[in-house]
């Protein structure tokens, strides 16, 4: 992105004066503007018509006062190319195009698309087919129809692939503090990556929030995401459209054990990126995360008053990885002197309802649960209906809280047990206090529990230092590929520093000869690009103790072979030594998905590979201590530790084999499509690769962004 390009952003983010392109829904779009209290000019352009819903029209782009910061355009996709033309040459700052029908439509919209981007030169563009921006920090809803949002101080950015979702979204009653609501729609200039990185510059933005189906821009993306793990804003993504990559990797070990999603996996986890499930956990989260101000650690006191209330925070903190430390003598000593005798003096604490509804007992007993030491607290508090006339009490408590985490310095949220029944004057009344309102003890905890989890991995991240790697984009590569036999694919890797046994590359004629240069026991296979996967061919005999056993394998090796794959010629032969028992086998492997990333895959390997699907990817380049870190998280990873007595593994000599296979894939980037050593023999001394397979495709040079 240019600079003056994001000069323009600015300005479209900070609308100084609105202009609307269309008829009666932009007149009633302006007015709701001027409503919600957007307090600068406003213009209709409309050539038809003098006014619309009493609002007068300008009649062309070129006769407005001066070029407009923000204009949104709802005409035909034809009529759009010619007023963003206009709006670029009177130096407009952004247009937001909600026409459909560009590159969305097939071929001759994508030709329209590349057009409108020409149109736009260096004005800011969001869309086409966008619903538009929502923008409550200034008031300024650049937008079709009618939305459920209000002006804020600060809070959440929210960026969606789905108009759908942003408009259901502003209508939901979380009472979700939104800074900025922006529907990306195809992306033609300005996509996730631009906005993010210009949204991080506004302190007034709090975290982001991003609805994906998946990302364009991946180099610039992680760019942005590395930005706000700096300044610790917390990213949240709901990623839908989960799918495994097709048969095109089919020959491929690694391609069965990651996937498109398990990639974006990678992605999120390397720069902390707080991943979801649905929209529920989404809006919660951000909740969480809105006014700003993030807990320390995962230490919490909580109050409830109902012991079923505290059973089930007790329950729902453990599963979060959050902790509830014990209450000190004096704070309880304190507390028997403020609650009946049958109270259950503990964290998470029931205070009963003896005291329901008495100002002084309430606030002492807030003052001696929150001088501990947890520096975040938690209070259980469900609403009765309205009817009932027994809100006031609710309301009492709620005030003491608040009064007493803002005396004691303390960090907070409240939740309810229903997520209905913490209604909206409460909510809002917490956010202006700059206190979390979560809706619903299980999901409130599981929101409490993302955001500590966040903090505990930004500062792990920031100290390992992947997520300032920006991650390779490599292009789709064209024309036919080429599969290196495994003598050349280990010669290949060798050269990076991958350890590979000391073999001879033979004959079936010479091979008896050659075997002494070797030794026994040895271990024979024919070696063929069009043998990949040897085993099942027969094209591998192991433990052969002298040359008669070498014989007799030689000659069978031929028969297998000749039966499974006839056209395939039997004339060379790798002899290795054989290998000492491992502690573990591993499959080290790189997967490419174009446009995307390059993968570092990393998991339990031999024969049960695909069985036991045990991995964890990477995406390149990354760093030894990523490397160690993701070798740790397999859940074979106690084969590597000393399992039942038996050695550790040499962990340093294994890091650095898989960063030669990662350095292999980085230096060839531009024409590697897949890689796979497995097994990969890992010792108490040592590590070794006994077979590889590298397939090539035609180099097309990589993409920068």
């Amino acid at each position: 992105m240019s600079q003056s390009i994001r000069d323009n952003l600015k300005r479209l983010l900070a609308p100084r004066h609105l202009a609307f392109v269309g008829g009666r829904s932009m007149a009633r779009a302006l007015k709701r503007c001027a409503e919600g209290g957007y307090g600068g000019e406003l213009w209709l352009v409309n050539p038809q018509h003098e006014s619309l819903e009493g609002i007068p029209c300008v009649a062309r782009v070129a006769d407005l006062p001066y070029p407009p910061d923000a204009v949104f355009i709802a005409t035909h996709r034809e009529l759009t190319l010619q007023c963003v033309a206009e709006l670029a040459a009177r130096g407009a700052g952004g247009a937001i195009c909600y026409a459909s029908g560009f590159a969305e439509s097939g071929e001759e919209g994508r030709q329209l698309q590349q057009r409108l981007l020409a149109a736009a030169g260096n004005m800011a563009l969001l869309g086409p087919n966008c619903y538009g921006l929502l923008d409550y920090l200034h008031g300024a809803a650049l937008w079709p129809v009618a939305h459920g949002g209000k002006r804020v101080e600060k809070g959440v950015a929210i960026l969606t692939q789905s108009g759908n979702f942003a408009y259901n979204l502003s209508m939901s009653d979380r009472s979700l503090p939104v800074a900025y609501m922006a529907s990306v729609g195809n992306q033609a200039q300005l996509g996730v990556a631009e906005l993010m990185d210009v949204l991080l510059d506004d302190p007034r933005v709090t975290a982001i929030g991003l609805h994906l189906e998946g990302l364009k821009n991946v180099p610039g993306f992680a760019r942005a995401a590395y930005k706000a793990l700096q300044q610790g804003t917390p990213v949240i993504a709901l990623k839908t459209g989960v799918s495994q990559i097709g048969a095109e990797l089919a020959l491929s070990h690694t391609s069965s054990l990651s996937g498109s999603d398990a990639l974006y996996d990678s992605l999120f986890q390397r720069l902390g990126v707080i991943r979801v499930s649905g929209p529920v956990s989404f809006v919660e989260t951000l909740k969480a995360a809105a006014c700003g101000r993030l807990p320390a650690n995962g230490e919490l006191i909580a109050l409830a008053c109902s012991g079923g209330d505290a059973g089930l925070i007790a329950d729902y903190a453990e599963r979060n990885q959050l902790s509830l430390p014990k209450l000190g003598q004096g704070q309880v000593a304190q507390l028997a002197e403020v609650l009946p005798a049958y109270a259950n003096l503990v964290n998470p604490l029931d205070f009963t309802t003896a005291i329901w509804g008495d100002e002084a007992a309430l606030q002492r007993m807030l003052d001696s649960t929150l001088s501990g030491a947890a520096d975040a607290a938690m209070l259980v508090l469900d609403y009765p209906a309205a009817f009932t006339g027994e809100r006031k009490e609710c309301d009492l408590l709620l005030a003491l809280y608040c009064d007493a985490l803002e005396r004691h310095g303390k960090i907070g949220f409240v939740t309810s047990a229903f997520p209905e029944l913490l209604p909206a004057s409460a909510r809002e009344r917490l956010h202006a206090r700059g206190i979390a309102a979560l809706q619903g003890v299980e999901d409130g905890l599981a929101a409490w529990g993302r955001i500590v989890a966040y903090q505990r991995n930004r500062r792990r991240l920031l100290e390992q230092g992947e997520a300032a790697r920006v991650p390779l984009c490599p292009q789709a590569l064209t024309g036919e590929s080429r599969l290196l036999d495994e003598w050349q694919a280990k010669h290949a890797l060798r050269a990076f520093g991958l350890p590979v046994p000391a073999g001879v590359l033979s004959t079936p004629e010479r091979a008896v000869a050659d075997a002494a240069c070797v030794g026994y026991p040895l271990v024979l296979k024919a070696v063929s690009e069009q043998l990949p996967h040897k085993t099942e061919a027969g094209a591998v005999a192991l433990n052969l103790r002298d040359a008669a056993a070498l014989e007799a394998a030689l000659v069978q090796m031929r028969q297998r072979i000749a039966a499974y794959a006839p056209h395939v010629a039997f004339d060379q032969v790798l002899l290795e030594p054989m290998a000492e028992p491992p502690l573990a086998e591993l499959i080290v492997g790189i997967k490419r998905e174009h446009d995307f990333a390059l993968a570092l895959v990393i998991g339990a390997g031999g024969v049960l590979v695909e069985l036991l699907k045990d991995s964890v990817s990477l995406l390149l380049p990354t760093t030894d201590s990523a490397i160690r870190a993701a070798l740790l998280n397999l859940r074979s990873a106690s084969l590597l530790q000393g399992f039942r007595g038996r050695p550790a593994a040499d962990l340093d000599a294994l890091v650095a084999a898989i960063r030669a296979v990662a350095d292999y894939a980085c230096e060839n980037a531009g024409q590697l499509l897949e890689l796979d050593v497995n097994p990969l023999m890992v010792g108490a001394h040592g590590t070794t690769a006994v077979d590889a397979l590298i397939r090539l495709g035609q180099a097309q040079g990589e993409r920068h962004e």
